[in-house]
């Protein structure tokens, strides 16, 4: 999974949490877990002062920092709504989406049942051990009324508490959001949180962590992220004003989790069923590093086409090869800043995966990463059951924003002696950074293009690489982008034959082919997903390992014969082996070559740790 996630603003408005909201009545919720072994809540809002008329209840269709469609009405069943007396009301349901109420008295009291059963950024986890909630999966709201304070009062079983941006309000017994935008942008976790908070720059940051390990794990954990926070810190020169001066990793590691991580606009939701110990707690330090890094790109650095963020629709953005590939970028960067990679690892780890996909995957070489950001509606976790093509059309906008990243930090400092923090800095200053809850100023595709004219004092340049690379899809020259670090592109199988094939082995001995890559060998010769190999070189394709002994008998360039089953029936085709095409990015010390005074001066200016 790669580091995840976008999110979204305020609709625009002053968040002023120093005022009341126009003394407007707030949204009453009430969630509760009488069946939570069964995976369900109920939930119950509260709207008073309702003006005369339909009351147009919904849930919604989206949420932030997913860009699909998700319909979470879906998993919300028993609707009852009542008058301020308690007498019954008519609900009609005039869509899938939603419920109209009918002859109320000015309040309407909705209560329904939600099921959830999918612990991530996206949906609603239930059980008996926890509860954790996105809030777009979770609340109903009232078209007309999302302007409104709400305040919501979580009914607890025993040893459960609360991990949220949500504002607690002790004497209530109650969290607040100053509006609807707030409110569906705080997830919250509910379960027997351990707590790690600390000072940073005069900001709390805590991490609220359900997990079964130890506490020794989850302090090293906890020591690790604020090497990150402050590495962070360091390139924007400070931390963004958290609206309630505290920022919350709310961390779910818990073994029934799927992996996640959602960035939000003060905290960030973290899930992953693998443990804070062994690979898996370096995996989840790069979730956290790369939705951290969002508190600045995307909920304070935020593009235009995504404000206001809009839950009754899918929401399309040009600009996620920035938002989500440049936090990419950062937030393996921000591990070896850390030093919590090593050179060799940070290769290994971030570099290799980026220069690879963008120069052997089919996508980047017919669409630009515009065109890629634009696909997010299909792709982003969005569900449908027919084939698609993606794998010749495609490569993710974290992937393909990444490699942007990288050249374009590389070119920063061997053309003009400067860098790539220098660039999000100046978009910081312009476009993001806020001063007593302004809003932040959204910017657009020409504003990054301008923005980088100025840091290099280079229009030309600024417009020739926004043509070549964002809006157009040129391949980098990664290899002499890389070389002054002292970093080599080569072969990671060199010789080696090769099908760059998915197969699905059958209990038959034979193997089903997945799409086949354009360009690959089974793709020219005419084979395709479904077909079916019967034999390969005359012998049976039983197993990956035997698929791999016959290629290792044969060198790229030989022709053998495939008998396979395609839709128009049995056929023998000759194919050709390719060379393996992996590639991998090592230091010049690991591939035996010298390195020069130059070569580690640069790499230590790019790689070294920026906080003092």
């Amino acid at each position: 999974m790669m580091r995840k996630t976008a999110a979204l603003l305020l609709l625009g408005l002053p968040l002023a949490l120093g005022r009341p909201a126009a003394a407007q009545a707030p949204v009453q919720y009430s969630v509760a877990f009488p069946n939570a072994m069964h995976h369900e809540a109920r939930v119950t809002v509260t709207f008073t002062e309702v003006p005369a008329g339909t009351l147009q209840v919904r849930m919604a269709r989206s949420s932030p920092g997913r860009y699909a469609l998700h319909e979470f009405a879906k998993n919300v069943y028993d609707v009852q709504a009542t008058d301020s007396k308690g007498k019954a009301l008519a609900v009609n349901k005039p869509d899938p989406y939603g419920w109209d109420v009918t002859g109320h008295d000015g309040t309407v009291r909705f209560t329904y049942t939600l099921f959830g059963d999918r612990t991530d950024g996206t949906y609603a986890g239930i059980d008996s051990r926890h509860a954790h909630l996105n809030m777009p999966a979770t609340l109903a709201f009232a078209r007309g009324l999302e302007q409104r304070p709400a305040e919501v009062k979580f009914e607890l079983p025993q040893g459960w508490t609360v991990a949220s941006q949500l504002r607690p309000d002790a004497t209530k017994g109650t969290y607040y959001a100053p509006h609807l935008q707030y409110l569906m942008d705080s997830p919250t976790s509910l379960g027997p949180q351990k707590v790690r908070s600390w000072q940073e720059q005069g900001k709390t940051i805590e991490m609220q962590v359900l997990h079964d390990g130890t506490d020794a794990e989850l302090d090293a954990f906890a020591n690790n992220t604020k090497k990150v926070v402050k590495e962070a810190a360091a390139i924007f020169g400070g931390l963004p004003d958290y609206d309630f001066g505290r920022y919350t990793f709310v961390a779910n590691y818990l073994p029934q989790t799927s992996g996640d991580g959602m960035e939000h606009r003060n905290s960030t939701s973290l899930t992953s069923n693998r443990p804070l110990r062994g690979p898996g707690a370096l995996d989840n330090l790069g979730t956290v590093s790369h939705e951290f890094f969002h508190s600045w790109n995307v909920e304070r650095i935020r593009p235009k086409d995504l404000e206001p963020f809009d839950f009754e629709r899918a929401n399309m953005s040009s600009n996620l090869w920035f938002a989500e590939g440049f936090t990419q970028y950062y937030g393996e960067l921000l591990l070896r800043r850390a030093g919590i990679y090593t050179d060799e690892q940070y290769c290994q780890e971030a570099l290799s995966g980026i220069v690879d996909a963008m120069l052997t995957m089919p996508g980047p070489k017919r669409y630009s990463p515009v065109y890629m950001s634009q696909q997010a509606p299909f792709v982003d976790a969005a569900a449908a059951i027919d084939p698609n093509n993606r794998s010749n059309t495609y490569l993710s906008y974290y992937y393909i924003g990444a490699g942007n990243a990288l050249a374009l930090d590389l070119q920063l400092r061997q053309r003009f002696k400067t860098d790539l923090d220098t660039y999000m800095r100046a978009l910081w200053k312009e476009n993001g950074q806020q001063q007593n809850y302004a809003p932040a100023k959204p910017y657009t595709l020409r504003d990054l293009q301008r923005v980088l004219g100025q840091v290099t004092k280079d229009t030309t340049f600024a417009g020739q690489f926004f043509r070549q690379y964002i809006t157009g899809h040129e391949a980098h020259n990664y290899e002499q982008l890389l070389a002054p670090a002292g970093l080599l592109v080569r072969r990671a199988q060199a010789g080696q034959a090769t099908l760059e094939a998915r197969m699905q082995f059958n209990p038959d001995s034979s193997a089903t082919l997945g799409t086949t890559l354009l360009g690959s060998p089974f793709y020219l010769a005419g084979l395709d997903r479904e077909d079916v190999v019967l034999k390969m070189d005359g012998r049976k394709p039983t197993n990956a390992k035997e698929v791999q002994k016959l290629l290792a008998a044969h060198k790229p360039g030989d022709i053998i014969q495939v008998e396979a089953r395609a839709r128009d029936g049995v056929r023998t085709v000759p194919v050709t082996l390719q060379e393996n095409s992996d590639l991998e990015v090592v230091p010049y010390e690991q591939a035996k070559k010298p390195v020069t005074k130059a070569q580690k001066k640069f790499r230590e200016e790019w790689l070294k740790g920026k906080a003092k």
